[in-house]
Order: C-alpha cells, then sequence, then structure tokens
C-alpha cells in the first residue's frame, strides 16, 4: 500500500480483542460472573427468608421435631397403631415435657428468687464494703456512677438479647402465631408429609427428581440422627452442671435454681458451641452471687469439665457419627447464622450446613442413582 509521499506501509495485522485476553483472564470472568448470579440468588432467598420469618421459622422448627418424633410414630404404626392416633400421641407427649419443663423451672425459679435476691443484697453490701476499705481509695460516689454504667451496660445487652430471642415476630401476637404455626406444621409433616413430598420433588423437571429426591432423603437421615443424638448431648450437659450445682450446694448451704439451671442448659446446648457457654456462665454467676467467690470458682470447673467432656467425648464420638460435620465448620456457621438472623439462626445453621452436607455429597457421587432411598446414616455418602 503506497502513501502520499510514495513510501510503502504494510499492514497491521490487528488480532481480535477477545484473543487477545489471556486464558487465565478468561476464566476468572467466567467464574466471576456465575459467582455473582449464585451470590444475588442467595441474597433474594435470603431477603425473602428474612421478610417471611415468622412462616420460615416455625416451620424450620417443625421440621426438626418431625425428625425428632417420626421414629416413634413409625414404631407405634408397627405396633398397629393408626397414624392418626400416632401422631396425636407422639405431639402430645411433646407437648407434656416441654410444658413440665417450664412448670418446673418457672415454679423453682419463684420459690427460690427471694432468697437469691437476699442473698445479692448481701454480696453487693459486702462487695461494696470492701471497695471502700480496698487499697482503690474508692468512694461512695465512684462506686455508684461504675454501678450505674454496669447496671446501663445490661440493659442495653439484655434488650438486644430479646430482641433476638423475639425475632420471630416483632409482637407477643406474631410470638404466638408461630407457636401455633409449628404445632399445625409438625402435626401435618408427621402425619401426611409423604405426601407433600410427594408434591414438592414433582415441582422439579422429571430428569431431576431421582437425585432431588435421593439426596433430600439422605440429608433427612443426617438431620434426624443430628436431632437426636443433639438431645442426648444437652440431656448429659444439663445432668452435669444440674449435679454439679446441686452437689456445690450441699457444701455452702444450699445452691438455689438448680432445676431452672439444668433447663436453662438444656435447651442452651441445641445452640452448639455457643449456648453450653452462655448458660454455663449463668450458673457460675448464680453460685458467685449465692455463695461466694470460692464456689464460683469452682462451678466454673464444673462446667468447663462437663464442656471438655462434651467437646473430647460425646462430640467426637456421638456426634461424630451421627452428622460428619468438622468443629471448625460448626463454629463458622454458628457465627455467620447468629449474625445473619439472630439467635434463630444460630440454631438452625448447624442443622442446616449438616443437611446440605450430605445433600451435596449425595448428588456430587450419585449414590442417588444405586441408594434412593436410605433408611440410616450408614447409608448415607461419607460427608
Amino acid at each position: 500500500m503506497r502513501l502520499f509521499g510514495g513510501r510503502e506501509r504494510r499492514d497491521v495485522d490487528v488480532r481480535p480483542t477477545a484473543d487477545a485476553v489471556p486464558p487465565a483472564l478468561k476464566i476468572a470472568s467466567a467464574w466471576s460472573w456465575r459467582l455473582l448470579v449464585v451470590a444475588a440468588a442467595l441474597a433474594v432467598v435470603l431477603f425473602l427468608i428474612a421478610q417471611l420469618r415468622i412462616i420460615v421459622i416455625p416451620l424450620m422448627v417443625a421440621a426438626l421435631l418431625t425428625a425428632l418424633m417420626i421414629p416413634l410414630v413409625e414404631w407405634l404404626q408397627r405396633h398397629r397403631w393408626p397414624r392418626g392416633l400416632a401422631v396425636a400421641l407422639a405431639v402430645v407427649l411433646l407437648l407434656s415435657v416441654v410444658t413440665a419443663l417450664f412448670w418446673l423451672a418457672v415454679s423453682q425459679i419463684r420459690d427460690g428468687y427471694p432468697a437469691l435476691q437476699q442473698r445479692a443484697i448481701d454480696s453487693y453490701a459486702g462487695l461494696r464494703q470492701f471497695l471502700l476499705e480496698s487499697p482503690l481509695h474508692l468512694t461512695e460516689r465512684d462506686i455508684s456512677r461504675y454501678t450505674d454504667a454496669l447496671v446501663q451496660a445490661i440493659q442495653q445487652d439484655t434488650q438486644q438479647i430479646l430482641s433476638g430471642a423475639l425475632s420471630v415476630g416483632s409482637s407477643l401476637g406474631h410470638l404466638v402465631v408461630g407457636l401455633l404455626l409449628t404445632i399445625f406444621a409438625t402435626i401435618f409433616l408427621l402425619f401426611d408429609g409423604a405426601r407433600i413430598w410427594r408434591w414438592i420433588v414433582g415441582i422439579f423437571p422429571r430428569r431431576a427428581r431421582p437425585a432431588v429426591d435421593g439426596s433430600a432423603r439422605a440429608g433427612w437421615v443426617t438431620l434426624g440422627n443430628f436431632v437426636r443424638v443433639q438431645l442426648v448431648v444437652a440431656a448429659i450437659d444439663a445432668v452435669g452442671i444440674g449435679l454439679g450445682a446441686f452437689i456445690l450446694g450441699l457444701f455452702y448451704g444450699g445452691m438455689p435454681l438448680v432445676v431452672p439451671i439444668a433447663v436453662l442448659v438444656f435447651l442452651g446446648s441445641f445452640i452448639p458451641v455457643v449456648g453450653a457457654i452462655a448458660t454455663g456462665t449463668i450458673a457460675v454467676l448464680v453460685a458467685l452471687i449465692a455463695l461466694g467467690p470460692i464456689p464460683a470458682v469452682i462451678m466454673l470447673g464444673i462446667v468447663l469439665l462437663v464442656q471438655q467432656i462434651e467437646g473430647h467425648v460425646l462430640q467426637p464420638f456421638i456426634m461424630g457419627t451421627a452428622v460428619k460435620v468438622h468443629p471448625l465448620a460448626v463454629v463458622l456457621a454458628v457465627a455467620g447464622g447468629s449474625i445473619v438472623a439472630g439467635i434463630p439462626g444460630a440454631l438452625f445453621a448447624v442443622p442446616v450446613v449438616a443437611f446440605l452436607n450430605v445433600a451435596i455429597k449425595t448428588v456430587a457421587t450419585g449414590s442417588w442413582r444405586t441408594n434412593p432411598r436410605p433408611t440410616t446414616f450408614s447409608e448415607v455418602p461419607n460427608a
């Protein structure tokens, strides 16, 4: 090609822009937009769950209760009980146990609160006198200022805890609706869960239905094992700490609120790691107020001993055979769940992770083809 000056210029071979992008950048961009789509979908799901939490949380509680009670219902059916009567008996037993626990705890708190209040007043008076006579040279004004700041901090923390605990609804009416919805959902899942699940599977494309059904059944087996084993672990924690508080009271003139502490530890243990620590701290505070510093230190040792037994014996040997979720995954799941949804998030984090772990593993290994209806954990792929 000739130009005006008579010089000849060679044409430059300009490659297409797409060919000029390095392969590594192509792969990264392909992964990036797919991850963005997945993240957007998860954000939408979490947003819908947050908006419909008054429905979602009772349904999740009902699923856990169903996984706990379905073996009893099936056992009664094998012994020629009608399905409806078996479900009714299981629900009545559950409500009776929960009501009995709360009644026992409330009655014990009502009987032991006056004595604990008087001991708290005496302990505070003794501590105040000690601070006035200590080398710190504190004055009445200093102690009052520090006390007011402590009370204000406790009130703020209490409000945050209560707001998280009542995140199912913003009023007592929402809480009642949630409880009723949990009961009704549990009844219908126990009575007609198989037909409900067939309807859910029917929503998916025909080719995907076997994989969805097999993976979900494997996850359901793991979820049931998790709930039952967690019930055993919670009972052992409650008996251990409650028995320690009772024995401690025998040597130091009576430990109030032993039964409420045991009930609180039992309920708190369903939140892995965090729940047992929080409820154990309450037991130590009660011992400090009622009995003094030395019994509180002993109570702290009892709580730590029970936690060590749970962490090094119960969790590896009992929970490890039921749900193979790494302890680090448990801690991260509880932390993430509590950040996203408060106390309900911490409660449901580990069951959800355990279910997804086994369900995804079942799809990835293709075991749903050879074992589409697992009934025991030994038939579930190693998680």
